[in-house]
């Protein structure tokens, strides 16, 4: 990805996309413009605005800032995929965005699929709360067999081996 482009996917450059938005410039218009800018907040690394696009009730849990900054910066980022929206526009007060976030870890690939709901107070668009959204995992060869040999080449059944 050109490092100008937004990473929220949009074809914009960060700097007429979620940037403005990110560093409190403008506002978000939609809900899925708030959820695109989250999303690149996390790529770029501006935690602080995860914080601030939220909406965080008295009492209620703190995200643990220092926490979902190390996720950040040790997690390559490959992408976003919006699924769907239901509301969330300039007009509306409340919003769902689905969609999938798609990151390695560790040299874990993964993917994010989360159904994000979206509310506008005060005319500002802050994330309510997110349900994780069901995903298939499909595995990228197939299962080996408890007395089959072992795929790293040892001769030894793979139970007796990697199976343990």
């Amino acid at each position: 990805m050109d490092k100008k482009q937004c990473p929220c996917g949009s074809g914009k450059t960060y700097a007429d996309c979620c940037q403005p938005v990110i560093k409190g410039k403008t506002l978000a218009v939609t809900a899925e413009q708030l959820m695109r800018a989250r999303y690149s907040s996390y790529v770029k690394g501006e935690i602080d605005f995860i914080a601030t696009s939220c909406i965080r009730e008295e009492g209620g849990n703190d995200i643990d800032l220092e926490e979902t900054r190390k996720w950040s910066s040790e997690s390559e980022w490959h992408g976003l995929q919006i699924h769907g929206t239901t509301k969330g526009g300039e007009s509306d007060t409340e919003g769902v965005v689905e969609f999938s976030a798609f990151y390695s870890r560790k040299g874990l690939k993964d993917e994010h699929r989360e159904v994000a709901a979206f509310k506008k107070i005060d005319g500002k668009w802050l994330y309510a709360e997110g349900k994780l959204a069901a995903t298939t995992i499909v595995r990228s060869s197939p299962k080996v067999g408890r007395n089959e040999p072992c795929p790293c080449g040892s001769g030894k059944k793979f139970k007796q081996c990697c199976g343990r």
